[in-house]
């Protein structure tokens, strides 16, 4: 399968409220549409996850983030253009996005996706795709698609073909809390 194809099947599935299974910046990842109740409750019962914990969305660029936050804290700016390696945000207050996507105050974790696949497949789905680890609620995170587990590749709607072969490892995102006043806090390193 091409990349071509695979954004076009990846696009089928997500109009269709299905759950991919994809490579991202970082880690593999299981998407869905973000505003898609039904496909983000798949994901919590594919993960056997608590529908507690938030998910990250990925989007394009800070004019996609516009669309998904109340606001945008000043230093928001500042941390996207110091960063060297893929960031994720949590904004105070997230709005548009199904329930469960948002944490329980509100808040919700985003990433500037540059990952060429990702960044294609958000700009011709135009809107954020969900990003949560491909694997089991409490197992590690597949650093590349030959760690992601049997079990969980069988649940999903489609698997993107591309960079399946690469075994390059690949690590989480760190995670930085943003409030509305400036002040923020490191969640991940």
């Amino acid at each position: 399968m091409t990349f071509e194809e695979d954004i076009k099947e990846s696009l089928n599935t997500l109009r269709q409220g299905g759950i991919l299974l994809y490579p991202t910046d970082t880690i593999w990842g299981l998407g869905c549409d973000p505003a898609n109740e039904a496909a983000v409750n798949k994901i919590f019962k594919i993960k056997s996850r608590g529908e507690s914990k938030s998910l990250i969305i990925l989007v394009d660029g800070l004019s996609m983030i516009e669309r998904y936050v109340t606001e945008i804290p000043e230093i928001v700016y500042e941390l996207a253009d110091v960063s060297d390696t893929p960031l994720t945000i949590i904004y105070p207050k997230g709005k548009n996005l199904a329930k469960g996507v948002c944490r329980e105050d509100g808040s919700v974790a985003i990433r500037i996706c540059h990952d060429e696949f990702c960044r294609e497949l958000i700009n011709r789905f135009r809107k954020p795709i969900v990003s949560t680890s491909a694997n089991l609620s409490g197992s590690s995170s597949p650093g590349n698609f030959s760690e992601v587990e049997k079990t969980l590749i069988d649940k999903v709607d489609f698997v993107v073909k591309h960079r399946q072969s690469d075994r390059s490892k690949s690590l989480v995102s760190p995670v930085i809390k943003v409030n509305s006043d400036g002040t923020f806090k490191i969640i991940r390193k």
